[in-house]
C-alpha cells in the first residue's frame, strides 16, 4: 500500500511539473489573468490616430495592424485599447463572451502610484459619468470589431480631440510636464461639459 501511495504521488508530481514546464508566458493558461498591473501610462502605449493600443500577450504588431486596417479587422486576443486613462477595453480569447465579441470593458482609477480597477465586465459596465462602454461600442459596424472612431457607426461623443489629448497628457502614471495653457483650457471646458445640468 505504501508503495502504491509513493507511485501515485510521484506520478501526480511528475504530471504537475510537466504541466508547469509546458506553460510559457503568452500561453492561454496565464493570459486570462488581467489585473491592475496590466494597465500602464496611456501615452507609453502605441499611438494610433487619437487612441492608444497595446497587447498583453506581446502581439503588438497584430494589434497595430488591426487598428490601422482601412477596411476593419478582428483584433487579436490580448489587445488593449484606451482613448483616455480611466477606461480600457481588452480583447479576450475567442468564445470568452459572444455578446461583446470577446471584449472586456474596464473603468480604471489612475494615480501616481499606479492603477486600480474600479469596474470590469462585459455588457454591464457603467462608468462614473453614467456611460455604458458596450452600449456605445455595439453601434460600431461589424467590420470594426466594436471599436469606435468617427466613421465606424458609433454615436459621436461630446468631447473634442483637444480635450481627449489633454486628458491623455495628464495621466498621473506618466512623467508629464505641467499642462500647457491649451491643455488647461481644454480641461476646464471638459469640466464644464461634465457638470450636472439642472
Amino acid at each position: 500500500m505504501a508503495r502504491l501511495v509513493t507511485i501515485v504521488t510521484a506520478t501526480t508530481l511528475g504530471i504537475g511539473i510537466s504541466v508547469l514546464v509546458s506553460i510559457r508566458p503568452g500561453d492561454a493558461a496565464d493570459t486570462k489573468i488581467i489585473d491592475a498591473t496590466s494597465f500602464r501610462c496611456v501615452t507609453s502605449m502605441t499611438p494610433v490616430r487619437q487612441f492608444y493600443v497595446d497587447n498583453l500577450r506581446g502581439d503588438l504588431a497584430a494589434t497595430v495592424a488591426a487598428a490601422n486596417s482601412p477596411t476593419g479587422a478582428v483584433y487579436p486576443p490580448g489587445s488593449v485599447i484606451q482613448l483616455i486613462p480611466g477606461e480600457a477595453m481588452v480583447k479576450r480569447d475567442k468564445g470568452f463572451n459572444a455578446v461583446t465579441h470577446d471584449w472586456e470593458f474596464f473603468e480604471l482609477d489612475v494615480s501616481k502610484t499606479g492603477t486600480q480597477i474600479r469596474k470590469r465586465g462585459f455588457a454591464d459596465v457603467v462608468n462614473r459619468f453614467g456611460g455604458n462602454g458596450f452600449a456605445c461600442h455595439i453601434a460600431a459596424r461589424p467590420e470594426w470589431d466594436l471599436v469606435c472612431e468617427n466613421d465606424h457607426g458609433c454615436a459621436p461623443i461630446p468631447v473634442t480631440r483637444v480635450m481627449i489629448r489633454a486628458l491623455q497628457r495628464t495621466d498621473p502614471r506618466c512623467n508629464n510636464p505641467p499642462p500647457s495653457r491649451e491643455d488647461a483650457e481644454a480641461l476646464r471646458q471638459l469640466q464644464e461639459l461634465l457638470k450636472p445640468r439642472e
